[in-house]
């Protein structure tokens, strides 16, 4: 059966990943399209791969023990990996296989030259593309050579890298498998790679190709600089030409050699302009077939381009869809919300089913559209001012955008006697009582919520979902509670602005805002600590918890001397703050109540760090911090020229901002009060599901949106295809990084600060809390790992309201992202913890344990010797 291991590429396309490889199955598809020459070849199968490890029953094992190997034991992966490789390459090839492979070159040429190229199952996938991770052999000929070139090819799927690849991305060993591409070696006067899309950027609209002579072995193995050429709507639009002094050459006998380039040809394009735009309409051509941008290896032979290789480019962030043509600028609501990592499809789709503003989701993330609030000049500087006070680096992106020529529609202001930019509204009172009724009104609408979804199944639970939904948008524009949270921040930012103007003194709010009342979330940090308090003085309870594993581990602990009072402690505690967790706008994440150890290193921490009584103290004191800087300011104030009427004023500032700051972090509260209640109806309705066979597994409701789990309801039946593909590409979407602010284009803008009154080599970033630390850095990503000691300064990507408990246990704060009012923000002016987010790369720049020092006046960071 020649054909079972042997098929031509004009016989195989890209539905045919599992019998040719990723690599095989995207050139034969690439051999159809219209246009487009790929050199003639033929792929050997995978069934012929799975032969020669059937010959050799060892691998077997040795693959049982790659498996069981510590994926951070580099030592063992490379002995082993190495000694697998070995012993494929051993392996005789079979005859009848041998002579389908030979029968196969007779019919093309077996004394031309040949490229043997591996191509994996789990290559060159929209996903993963294992860019490098298996072998190339060039300009191999004759029959014997070719025959050894393929067993080195299959035994390339267990290169190290290969492997470690593996690992990272959670894929099986056993479940890829290697096909092998031979194909008729092009020989080019050049050769290079050309992406569909800007590799940097990510700009859809700009093709970029490398360039140089030869062999593209010389590019692909960093001997030469490329010639660079950026090409936009068949026009370059920058090019830059490289001193190219070797190249990569074919030998007549087979195999390459490196040769240097004549001197005056070294500083020549490798292409003229018109060849540079030729091959990117045949990009464009390939890039369309494909349907997403691609990365494409290329060989000029003559005036005529081959086409070797084409691959989707799997670093580019995903755009979200539009249904038109126009451009459109998208803002990331997860910088805002303190959760970029991707969400699942039901957490995403909840969201922007009870958001106040429409969201787009791309990459399990989600964006707004501000495309025409940057439109208008009015709405535009609004949108600019609200930003930048946030996130400055958010607006610098945007502004970066807007000097795109053109990008950004131009659009006359509202008419006059229309309602005010930004829907500004009339001041309130500042009246304590507010607040009071604002909470309690929060809390009656979460109880009625609970209650009233007790009896709700089936379809009809959906139905009360969507009205529970319309409930939850009007308690979260209440305009009453907008106006409470603007009051807090207006007066934050007029203190900060005025008594720097009147007094030369930075973010003077930060003191005066400490131990502000009603404010939930440093609420729950200081609750932890009375948590410890019940827990301390038993030492059978502190032993106990110290090898929890189990999440029903309360019960257990009840059996214990004094483990009846901890057991309650810590209900209690979650019975306030169990619907809280990291990442909880997602509401497919697991919550303090659903996986209650998560805290319990927290508590112990506690229970190791503090002295009994610590979260009364820590108020107190911050009470009194507070209290002093108001009557310093006030005394200082009264002694400058028109002094009284500064110190009223600055006063009723005082008594706002005080009222008014600790209520910014409540609606969030409400929300994922909601959430949690949602989340467990909806989790006995998986329940249901999976009893009626509909389901494998209660979490596969995850991977679905609420409206396809509302049909899924309504129909018993379920596409398990779907949620295996949507498993899959959110474990995707965890190697992109989201940018702050992304085009319609594809183009990824981060932003910049702008600033030069920092040191030499200092970390810059936003300042949110006052004041100098100098500590330990820890970087932690997960918070169910952190193993602090007191003084030791945080260092992570993101920090929302569950991660509060661990401030009161650190000296500082320094987050990758974040802005002037998010979460982490307001707690760490809480506490009184210097800060200092929005800090690129932080986690990576920093190394745990490294002394550094914060400056959360300045917003700035130093790395110590």
């Amino acid at each position: 059966m020649i054909d079972q291991y042997v098929l031509d590429l004009q016989e195989v396309d890209e539905k045919q990943v599992a019998v040719v490889g990723g690599k095989g199955a995207h050139l034969g598809g690439l051999s159809r399209i219209e246009g487009i020459r790929v050199p003639g070849g033929f792929c050997v199968t995978t069934d012929a791969f799975r032969r020669i490890m059937a010959e050799e029953p060892s691998v077997d094992n040795q693959l049982d023990q790659l498996s069981r190997l510590d994926p951070d034991d580099l030592d063992g992966i490379r002995r082993l990996s190495a000694q697998i490789r070995r012993t494929i390459e051993e392996v005789a090839v079979p005859g009848d296989l041998a002579a389908a492979i030979t029968g196969a070159l007779a019919r093309l040429d077996e004394r031309a030259a040949y490229a043997v190229r591996s191509s994996a199952t789990a290559e060159d996938l929209p996903t993963a593309s294992f860019a490098g991770q298996q072998d190339t052999y060039l300009n191999v000929v004759g029959p014997k050579a070719i025959l050894q070139h393929i067993s080195r090819c299959w035994a390339s799927l267990f290169t190290e890298r290969a492997v470690i690849y593996r690992r990272r991305n959670g894929i099986d060993h056993r479940t890829v498998h290697m096909a092998v591409v031979v194909q008729q070696m092009a020989f080019p006067n050049a050769s290079g790679i050309l992406f569909t899309a800007d590799p940097v950027t990510g700009n859809r609209k700009v093709a970029t190709v490398d360039a140089g002579f030869g062999l593209g072995e010389a590019l692909v193995s960093g001997l030469v600089n490329p010639d660079v050429f950026k090409v936009r709507h068949g026009e370059i639009v920058a090019k830059g030409i490289a001193a190219k002094q070797r190249a990569v050459h074919a030998l007549p006998d087979g195999g390459t050699q490196e040769v240097a380039i004549d001197s005056q040809q070294q500083e020549q394009p490798a292409l003229t302009d018109a060849q540079v735009v030729r091959l990117v309409q045949l990009g464009r051509r390939i890039e369309a077939h494909f349907g997403r941008p691609q990365d494409i290896e290329w060989c000029l032979v003559d005036d005529g381009f081959q086409i070797v290789q084409s691959r989707p480019i799997t670093t580019l962030f995903p755009v979200p869809e539009a249904a038109d043509q126009e451009n459109h600028v998208y803002v990331s609501v997860g910088h805002g919300q303190m959760m970029t990592d991707p969400m699942k499809p039901l957490g995403f789709s909840m969201w922007q089913l009870t958001a106040m503003v429409q969201m787009h989701e791309a990459g399990g993330r989600l964006f707004v559209d501000v495309t025409r609030r940057l439109a208008s000049p009015t709405s535009r500087a609004a949108l600019l001012d609200a930003i930048g006070r946030g996130d400055p680096l958010i607006r610098d992106a945007l502004e970066t955008v807007l000097d795109h020529d053109g990008f950004v529609p131009s659009l006359p202001d509202a008419s006059p006697g229309g309602p005010p930019a930004g829907g500004a509204s009339a001041p309130i009172e500042t009246d304590p009582a507010i607040v009071t009724g604002l909470i309690e009104r929060s809390r009656a609408s979460v109880a009625a919520l609970e209650r009233d979804i007790r009896t709700k199944t089936g379809p009809a639970l959906f139905d009360f979902l969507l009205a529970a939904f319309e409930e939850h948008k009007r308690v979260l524009g209440d305009p009453l509670s907008m106006q409470a949270i603007m009051a807090g921040m207006d007066a934050t930012w007029w203190l900060n602005d005025k008594l720097q103007e009147w007094l030369g003194e930075k973010n003077a709010a930060d003191t005066l805002t400490l131990s502000a009342p009603d404010n939930i979330t440093s609420e729950m940090g200081l609750a932890l600590l009375d948590v410890a308090d019940v827990i301390r003085p038993h030492p059978e309870v502190v032993a106990f918890l110290q090898g929890v594993e189990d999440e029903d581990f309360l019960d257990e602990l009840a059996k214990l001397s004094g483990g009846a009072e901890a057991r309650d402690a810590i209900e209690s505690y979650l019975d306030r703050y169990g619907m809280r967790c990291v990442g909880e706008i997602d509401i497919t994440r697991p919550r303090w109540r659903e996986r209650p150890t998560t805290l319990v290193p927290v508590i112990l921490d506690n229970v190791r760090i503090f002295e009994p009584g610590a979260a009364e103290r820590r108020f107190e004191q911050g009470r009194q911090k507070a209290q002093e800087k108001e009557q310093d300011v006030l005394s200082r104030l009264r002694a400058l020229p028109d002094g009284d009427r500064k110190a009223d004023e600055t006063k009723r500032m005082i008594d706002r901002v005080r009222t008014f700051i600790g209520y910014r972090e409540y609606p969030k509260y409400g929300i994922v009060s909601r959430f949690f209640v949602y989340k467990q109806a909806l989790m006995r309705e998986a329940e249901r599901l999976v009893q009626a066979g509909v389901l494998s597994e209660k979490e596969d409701i995850f991977s679905l949106t609420f409206q396809e789990l509302h049909d899924v309801v309504r129909s018993n039946q379920v596409d398990e295809q779907l949620i295996q593909q949507r498993k899959e590409a959110f474990q995707s979407y965890h190697a992109l990084t989201p940018p702050r602010v992304l085009t319609s284009d594809g183009e990824a803008v981060t932003g910049a600060y702008r600033r030069d009154d920092v040191p030499e080599g200092a970390l810059v970033g936003l300042p949110v809390s006052a004041g100098t630390v100098e500590g330990r850095a820890r970087v932690i990503l997960d918070m169910a790992e952190a193993d602090l000691e007191a003084g030791d300064i945080l260092v992570t990507t993101f920090t929302d309201p569950s991660w509060s408990p661990l401030f009161v246990g650190i000296a500082g704060l320094v987050t990758e992202v974040g802005g002037l009012m998010t979460h982490g923000a307001v707690i760490a002016r809480e506490y009184g913890l210097p800060a200092v987010v929005g800090v690129e790369r932080a986690t990576r720049l920093i190394r745990d344990g490294q002394r550094i020092r914060v400056h959360g006046t300045d917003g700035y960071i130093e790395i110590l010797p």
